[in-house]
């Protein structure tokens, strides 16, 4: 890590070398909406507006074991394999923080480096201490895991999968979303949850540790930091602690009003997952002649029945 300050502005500089081409690892940077797949910080990420190059992003991520949001603008130059960013909407105590992901090819693959500027509100001795550690832990992060990836691209893209189920509701979506967002009643609502904890850092971010039960009696626990929208009918999460077969799970649930196959006004709650499979550990619990296909229907089979049960136990309670 390299640093110096003038004035209130310091700057940070992370690098790491990777063994994958440079187009990949550009990718994996560029596509935004797939970080918290790759990078462990990462919350949750959504393109606001775009404009060619340009976008306009919010960011919802992990900072010093707290979970923090910002407004960004990038400007993407894939020519010079370069993302540049600049905070526009910061969380305090960071005054401003900006930066430039830079891409060099090698010999044997290329060079990541990744330069923060920031300033801290006030110039506050104690902020900058902190300020300057989410940098280091997360830049630190974020390059292990973009190398990490990069380098089991092939892998990566064939064991990461998307699905959904849903389930058409006769009531209202604010009704609807309640049940879903007030998770600490699970455990009297839902037979497959057995125990639940759920706290709140502020409104609408959700620490939340779950055992539930498996199809042959096992308890399996997971943890997940929540954000809900209740404006949007949109709850989206990631699981910070993933089963043993998986290195990420991250999903969503989305409430809709929509016209049902008959065009009778429904309300219509969609569960979404977003897996990505761990070959090592899919062949460690699993079994060492499992592919990953089998592994991927039983994840989807398993997922996607507590889901529908989740589903279908809102539907009775609204209706």
């Amino acid at each position: 890590m390299v640093r110096s300050s003038a004035a209130t502005t310091h700057v940070a500089e992370h690098s790491v070398i990777v063994a994958a081409p440079a187009a990949d690892v550009y990718g994996l940077i560029a596509d935004v909406a797939g970080w918290p797949d790759v990078f462990g910080p990462t919350v949750h990420a959504e393109v606001l507006e775009e404009t060619g190059q340009h976008q306009l992003l919010r960011i919802w991520a992990f900072a010093n074991g707290q979970v923090r949001n910002w407004t960004s603008r990038r400007s993407l130059d894939p020519s010079a394999s370069t993302v540049t960013f600049r905070q526009v909407v910061s969380a305090p105590p960071v005054a401003s923080m900006g930066g430039v992901w830079r891409i060099e090819e090698t010999a044997g693959g290329c060079r990541v480096t990744l330069l923060h500027d920031y300033r801290a509100v006030d110039d506050d001795p104690e902020a900058l201490r902190l300020i300057e550690t989410a940098v280091d832990t997360n830049s630190t992060a974020e390059l292990h895991a973009l190398r990490t990836t990069a380098e089991r691209f092939a892998d990566f893209t064939q064991s990461r999968f998307t699905f959904s189920t849903h389930q058409d509701i006769s009531g209202s979506p604010r009704e609807v979303f309640d049940f879903l967002a007030r998770a600490e009643s699970w455990p009297s609502r839902l037979p497959h949850v057995a125990r639940l904890e759920l706290s709140e850092d502020e409104p609408g971010v959700q620490h939340m540790t779950m055992d539930t039960y498996g199809p042959d009696g096992s308890v399996h626990t997971t943890s997940s930091v929540r954000l809900c929208f209740p404006d949007r009918g949109l709850i989206v999460y990631k699981q910070t602690t993933p089963p043993p077969v998986m290195t990420g799970h991250t999903g969503r649930w989305v409430v809709d009003s929509v016209q049902d196959e008959s065009g009778t006004p429904v309300v219509r709650a969609t569960s979404w997952h977003t897996v990505v499979l761990d070959p090592e550990g899919v062949r460690r619990v699993l079994g060492p002649s499992t592919k990953l296909a089998e592994a991927r229907a039983r994840v989807r089979r398993s997922l996607g029945t507590n889901s529908s049960a989740t589903l279908l136990m809102a539907k009775q309670h609204v209706e």
